[in-house]
Order: structure tokens, then C-alpha cells, then sequence
């Protein structure tokens, strides 16, 4: 996932990501601030940081951490499901003169393992051909994990949708027994009345 998005001074952020157990999430930020005579972005934002929070589907907070204009943050989910990511600038203007606007550039990797390539050139092959063969292993794991909760997802789904069927169908009986009842009732009251009125 790569992205930017734009936010106020004070502002804060949050994008949602649907992330399985057991993975390694790694996110880079840069942040830019708008300057009003060159009526751009700024490469670099000096002395300006971003918070950075992470919270699981539980509500409990993985990651709360100040970091600098630049960065790189890594959480690792422990549950499957909807992880929160928040951002927000370490402004301390206060929110009536804090109008500046940022635009913040995000590159998140979900369950990725980068080889570190100087340290592989560095080893004869044996050792490059065992990194390499424990990066795929590593990736097939994720990979494997993330079509199990792809299943469960599916199997969940599923059974939410018989289950909707399943009603949908009681409701419908239901209202053609009220309909029935309803209509012999009518046609009961209809005869009763034309007999006591003696017009049948």
C-alpha cells in the first residue's frame, strides 16, 4: 500500500488495514509541509514529527511512538483483523494559528521480508543461497497464513449469509400465516355482519 494524503497541522489521521495474525507490518512516512510563498511542498519539514499509533481489533494499543519527519515504523499483529494507524504532527501551535497544511507520503508492507543485500555479498554463497532459501520460506508462511485467513473470513461470510437466508425465509412464513389468519378472520367478520344484518 503507497499513498499520500493531506491533513491540518493538529489534525489527526487514521487508515484501516485488514491484516492477519502472526504478520510483520513495516511502514515508511515522509512528511511535507505547505509554504505559502513557493505555493508548494516542502521536501523536508524540519523539527516537525509525526505520532504514530497502532491499534489491534481488541483496542489494544500495538505501537505509540514520536517519530521525525522521516521514518520507518514495524508492528507485528498477534490477532487477525482490522488494525487502526494513526497520524498525527507533533505540532504544538495551537489549533486557531496551526493552519498549515502536510501531506504525508505512506508506504505500508504488510508481511514482507526484505533481504538485507550488503550483508548477503558479504558471505560466501552457501550462506547468501541459506538467506535466500529462509526468505522464501519465510514469505510461503505468510502467504499460507494469509489464505488461512482469507478461509476464515469466507467460512464467516458464509455462515452469516445462511444465516440472513435462513430468516428471511421464517419471516416470510410468518407473514403468510399472519395473511391467511388475517384474511380468514375478515371474511368470518364480513359473514357474521351480513347474517346479522339479515342480507344473506
Amino acid at each position: 500500500l503507497a499513498l499520500y494524503f493531506h491533513i491540518g497541522e493538529r489534525e489527526e489521521k487514521c487508515i484501516i488495514e485488514d491484516i492477519p495474525s502472526d504478520t510483520l507490518v513495516v511502514g515508511n512516512h515522509k512528511v511535507q509541509r505547505w509554504d505559502l510563498h513557493m505555493r508548494d511542498f516542502l521536501e523536508s519539514a524540519p523539527g516537525l514529527g509525526m505520532f504514530v499509533t497502532v491499534t489491534s481489533p481488541t483496542s489494544e494499543v500495538l505501537l505509540s511512538k514520536l517519530y521525525g519527519p522521516q521514518g520507518t515504523f514495524t508492528f507485528t499483529s498477534y490477532i487477525s483483523g482490522e488494525h487502526i494507524i494513526c497520524f498525527q504532527s507533533n505540532s504544538t501551535r495551537f489549533a486557531v494559528i496551526a493552519g498549515s497544511k502536510l501531506r504525508i507520503h505512506l508506504d505500508i508492507r504488510v508481511g514482507e521480508h526484505f533481504l538485507d543485500e550488503s550483508g548477503i555479498q558479504a558471505k560466501d554463497k552457501v550462506n547468501e543461497v541459506n538467506i535466500r532459501l529462509e526468505n522464501l520460506i519465510e514469505q510461503i508462511h505468510h502467504v499460507t497464513r494469509e489464505q488461512e485467513y482469507e478461509r476464515e473470513r469466507e467460512e464467516k461470510f458464509r455462515k452469516t449469509s445462511e444465516e440472513t437466508n435462513s430468516n428471511i425465509l421464517w419471516w416470510a412464513i410468518v407473514q403468510t400465516l399472519i395473511l391467511i389468519s388475517v384474511g380468514i378472520w375478515q371474511i368470518k367478520s364480513l359473514r357474521d355482519f351480513f347474517i346479522s344484518k339479515k342480507l344473506v
